[in-house]
């Protein structure tokens, strides 16, 4: 199990996301992706699409423009 970092800190939309689907991509099923970041509207958007990728969100946290979620694939 490998664990992916994805800093999209000081990115806007769409740039986290697209560089969230990246990352699962090149992911194996059980690794864990970090992501870090700093947009708000990203910090709502990722979940909604874990859950539509199918994927197991594993927290959230952070404010608003400081936040970091996890992800396993």
């Amino acid at each position: 199990m490998a664990e992916i970092k994805v800093d999209c800190r000081g990115e806007t939309c769409p740039v986290p996301l697209v560089e969230v689907r990246k990352a699962v991509r090149r992911a194996s099923p059980g690794d864990v992706i970090e992501v870090l970041g700093t947009h708000p509207a990203s910090k709502k958007e990722i979940p909604v699409a874990v859950e539509a990728l199918k994927l197991k969100m594993l927290g959230v946290e952070g404010p608003d423009e400081d936040w970091a979620i996890r992800i396993q694939v």
